[in-house]
């Protein structure tokens, strides 16, 4: 991309805190991309639960064909109040996953400064976690049959294929290589025969393609245990759809919790646009309260300059956030500071243009 050209991004708010993190953190991805020369050109689209109750779809027929048009996606969140959060998710979040071929979903856990440590010993840890991101267990095939007789059955219908593993994991040994970290595979292959194929594919890569990169294997529900007993030790965590969701969500109270946790999805080599949003929900309880931390959606908005070329707009990101975190008035209160969605705001555009100034 040249340097000159408007970096084209596709805005979704979606849905209850999705819309206040948004507007908090867009003006800031805005000025990041600006000091590098680079005009941030927005299309923002109402899609989620609103359109969805007012319309009978939460996003347009022709919805994959308007974000082609664009260089990348950003998400606030899915979950409207008045709907099953089943009903959020496939028919906005997951659509746009599986429509747009994002295999791979990257969910970095980073210990802050000025952050209380949940975990003892868990400074300078600092994780990503690379998850299968269009097949396993979340496929959708399967259903209920005898509903609310005795005899009723719910199926799920897991999914591993070659083609999926072989190419989520080459771009984890890639990101495990260009960090100098060790990759390590959540996997379940004492009992299940998916989970053989994941170690299979997994360790002959490393030996063929990746043998400057150290790989191991780890049963996932010890893993959970290292993620959160020894974080130091993991780098680069690779995992299947489900497993990878949730030991993304235990790892994030090393960050400070969800409000801390950003997250892509991105299909590496292809020119699809990914997706970047905060790992958080919705969450209608604090929604329009002006409480939501921001910060998951700004350092989101980060990997999305990181990955449209723009790497010095992004650490400038992260170093604001740095800096904000150490004041009350850049943490809001489930990290233990005192500030509002928009004061974290403020004290992470002041810290952005300092560093600015001084560069």
């Amino acid at each position: 991309m040249e340097a000159t050209r408007p970096l084209r991004v596709a805005v979704i708010p979606g849905d209850g805190i999705g819309i206040e993190v948004v507007d908090a953190a867009l003006p800031i991805l805005i000025e990041a991309a600006r000091s590098e020369g680079v005009e941030l050109r927005v299309t923002e689209l109402d899609w989620g639960g609103d359109r969805l109750l007012r319309t009978g779809e939460a996003m347009p027929v022709d919805a994959i064909d308007v974000l082609r048009q664009h260089d990348a996606v950003f998400l606030g969140a899915v979950g409207h109040a008045d709907l099953a959060p089943d009903v959020s998710v496939w028919t906005l979040t997951l659509r746009l996953r599986k429509e747009l071929g994002l295999y791979a979903n990257v969910r970095p856990i980073r210990v802050w400064k000025g952050i209380d440590a949940v975990v003892t010993g868990a400074e300078g840890s600092d994780v990503v976690i690379v998850r299968e991101n269009t097949e396993g267990e979340y496929t959708g095939i399967g259903g209920r049959v005898h509903a609310g007789l005795p005899d009723e059955i719910a199926t799920d219908v897991v999914v591993h294929s070659r083609r999926a593993i072989e190419r989520v994991a080459r771009y984890a040994f890639d990101l495990a290589r260009a960090r100098g970290d060790r990759l390590t595979l959540a996997t379940k292959s004492n009992v299940m025969p998916g989970y053989r194929l994941w170690d299979e594919i997994v360790l002959a890569l490393g030996r063929e393609e990746f043998p400057d990169v150290a790989v191991e294997t780890n049963f996932v529900d010890a893993l959970g245990a290292r993620l959160v007993q020894r974080p130091t030790t993991l780098g680069v965590v690779l995992a299947g759809n489900m497993f990878g969701d949730i030991l993304s969500d235990v790892a994030a109270p090393l960050a400070g919790g969800l409000g801390m946790a950003p997250s892509a999805n991105v299909a590496p080599g292809d020119a699809t646009p990914g997706v970047y949003e905060p790992v958080h929900g919705s969450a209608p309880d604090i929604a329009g309260r002006g409480i939501a931390n921001p910060i998951a959606s700004i350092l989101s908005g980060a990997m999305l300059l990181r990955d449209s070329g723009l790497e010095t707009a992004a650490a400038r990101i992260e170093e604001a956030v740095a800096v904000a975190l150490l004041q009350d008035e850049g943490r809001t209160p489930d990290i233990g500071g005192r500030g509002t969605t928009a004061s974290v705001a403020r004290t992470v555009d002041a810290a952005l243009r300092a560093t600015s100034t001084l560069s």
